[in-house]
């Protein structure tokens, strides 16, 4: 039955798979890993709580909002615990742990999953685990948990995916959920308990103390309806690291928008459940062969970035991309590599999934709007909480951050509390590619969306991409740009009034800095605990969980088969006697307007197949767009490059 609390490494590790055996191996059990955690001393317990009530009161763009939402007061906090400090000496201080349970609690009381503690060394980095997963499914018996994945290697009678939890540690496992449910941040009640579900069997360290049990005592029905119980130890291991480590331009690097627990949740999953990712990730950054794909699966070379296949229903066959994150450094290549997916699926229709995708940089997810839209992008614009501390940073960085000045300045007479919106992205960035999938997208998301996924989300939305189906009632509303405490002391380091100090052993801390706002019919509406409701709500089943998403696949093929399709392309652009010969398919559209050079120059109507346009007096043009309508309605946009 039990694995017994020992240092030894999990008795499942010699048979788990190659590409992560080895860093398996260095498992630890959690009382080991505890005996030598905690070195900080008083005065570095207080320098962190001072930097931490500088940044919530100087930095935190949502501090009002919190504060008025969740009846919250998080700075003074921060002043009541820095006061027990200073009556504390190096002998009567508490256990280390109670002062990270501390600091934790006051930034999760934010619920903001971008304002963390991070927990110092040695905790950061590590991943406490369980060596199976855990997902809810609804049927019309009510909500159901089951083992959806087990680590290769691990065994135990009857637990296999498939098996349904009772209890957890004795209590009934609906119960349990919502106990670590209310330990996290997630901004609204689905994340919230989204997180619970996940924290079941998955915990990174650098955000959440370790578990107080040592072990839990898992009561389960196995497939053939045995009741039997589990008894499995929690294990330490160091995280596997972001495949991509490369640094980014300046730009780049004020522009993330994570959530870096779910980052560190879906590595440490990889790691446990999905090797042959890592396999892939290993061999492609060591330009060397890679595994090959499962079957049905479109090679990429950005395995752990982006899944593409062909999924067939009962409505059609349509294109499936996954998009398991936006934390790409190279932005360029981050959006070739989708625009070459795209190229790769079937015209009916496209199934475009971001669950459990908690963001990265906002440019990657404002960029690759525009490759599924003829619309012109508006990206959402971003706004500072107005302070002397946050304008000091843009008086020093001005081309980054120079568009949020003006309005800063004006505030120390104006008193508004917060900047002029501005976007983060480039508006010419995110519509100097154009449109190149001209099928109905739907896209799919769940309560694990959150940041820089939040502002995709709302980005397809506010332009009508296409329907938004939901497995969960709300994204994670999650609507901002975060920066990390390191990143503050380096924006000022050459300041010598710069009030930020680094942090001792690893410690750190991270802020919503700039709050996102949503653009067209939603236009001025937060991001941040509001999130982006789907149009339409699909539970997962349990087949949806066993048989890859078979259900909502089917939802999604039913929701694509009733939208129509528009494509358009230029097949061929010649010049002759001073003028510009275009030759145009398309299909489901009735009306051609034709740019030239950025200038409108001519309109046809027109029924499906070849269409011929000539362009007088443009032979020497550089580029033509063409505008399809249905009705009045824009449906879809190409742009060819002539010279």
């Amino acid at each position: 039955m039990a694995h017994p609390a020992d240092s030894s490494a999990p008795d499942f590790v010699p048979q788990a798979a190659e590409p992560v055996r080895e860093h398996l191996a260095t498992s630890t059990g959690l009382a080991e890993f505890l005996a030598d955690a905690g070195t900080l001393t008083l005065a570095e317990r207080q320098l962190i709580v001072d930097q931490a009530k500088l940044m919530l009161d100087q930095n935190y763009v949502h501090l009002p909002l919190k504060t008025a939402m969740h009846a919250v007061n998080p700075v003074q906090r921060l002043r009541v615990l820095r006061r027990r400090l200073e009556r504390q000496t190096e002998t009567t201080k508490p256990p280390e742990w109670m002062f990270h349970a501390e600091m934790s609690e006051i930034f999760h009381s934010v619920r903001d999953l971008h304002t963390n503690y991070l927990l110092p060394a040695p905790y950061a980095r590590k991943v406490a685990y369980l060596p199976f997963l855990v997902e809810r499914y609804e049927d019309e018996r009510g909500e159901h948990f089951m083992v959806t994945h087990v680590a290769q290697g691990f065994s135990a009678p009857g637990f296999e995916p498939g098996i349904e939890i009772t209890h957890w540690s004795g209590i009934p496992i609906a119960k349990a959920v919502d106990l670590n449910a209310a330990r996290f941040a997630g901004s609204n009640t689905a994340a919230r308990r989204s997180r619970g579900i996940q924290s079941l069997t998955v915990r990174p360290l650098v955000m959440h103390l370790p578990p107080f049990e040592e072990w839990v005592t898992v009561s389960y029905t196995d497939n053939s309806s045995t009741k039997r119980e589990l008894r499995e130890t929690w294990r330490i291991v160091e995280n596997l690291p972001r495949f991509v480590t490369a640094q980014a331009p300046m730009g780049t690097a004020l522009a993330e928008g994570l959530d870096l627990d779910m980052d560190e949740a879906n590595r440490a999953k990889v790691m446990l459940f999905a090797p042959q990712v890592v396999a892939r990730a290993k061999a492609l950054e060591a330009d060397e062969a890679a595994p090959e794909v499962r079957a049905g699966e479109i090679s990429t070379s950005m395995p752990a970035v982006f899944r593409a296949q062909e999924v067939r229903t009962s409505s059609g066959t349509f294109g499936y991309i996954r998009i398991f994150t936006f934390l790409k450094r190279d932005v360029e290549g981050f959006v070739s590599e989708f625009i070459r997916l795209l190229g790769l699926m079937p015209d009916r229709g496209l199934i475009l999934d971001v669950r459990d995708n908690g963001g990265g940089i906002i440019f990657n997810a404002e960029f690759i709007l525009q490759t599924l839209t003829p619309r012109r992008i508006t990206p959402e614009p971003s706004q500072f909480i107005n302070t002397p501390l946050n304008l000091q940073i843009c008086r020093k960085h001005q081309d980054e951050l120079g568009a949020w000045m003006p309005s800063m300045e004006q505030a120390v007479e104006t008193g508004t509390t917060f900047s002029s919106a501005v976007p983060i992205t480039p508006e010419e960035g995110a519509n100097a590619i154009g449109q190149q999938y001209f099928g109905p997208v739907v896209l799919i998301t769940n309560a694990r969306c959150y940041s820089a996924t939040d502002i995709f989300a709302a980005g397809f939305q506010d332009h009508q991409i296409g329907p938004v189906l939901g497995t969960d009632e709300n994204t994670g509303a999650g609507g901002a740009n975060v920066w990390e405490h390191e990143r503050l002391v380096g924006l000022l380091v050459d300041d010598p009034e710069t009030p930020y100090v680094r942090l001792p052993k690893e410690a750190g801390m991270r802020v919503s800095i700039r709050r996102t706002l949503r653009v067209g019919a939603n236009s001025g509406t937060p991001v941040e605990d509001l999130g982006i409701t789907p149009e339409v709500l699909h539970r997962m089943t349990r087949r949806d969980l066993l048989e890859g998403n078979a259900d909502l696949f089917e939802r999604a093929g039913q929701i694509l088969k009733s939208l129509t399709p528009h494509p358009v392309s230029i097949t061929d652009a010649t010049t002759a006697d001073g003028s510009l010969q275009l030759k145009i398919k398309t299909t489901n559209i009735d009306r051609l307007d034709v740019y030239v050079d950025q200038r409108p120059r001519a309109s046809v109507d027109l029924t499906d197949g070849q269409t011929d346009i000539t362009i007088p007096n443009a032979a020497t043009a550089r580029s033509a767009r063409v505008e399809g309508f249905a009705g009045s309605r824009l449906v879809a946009s190409k742009t060819a490059q002539l010279n």
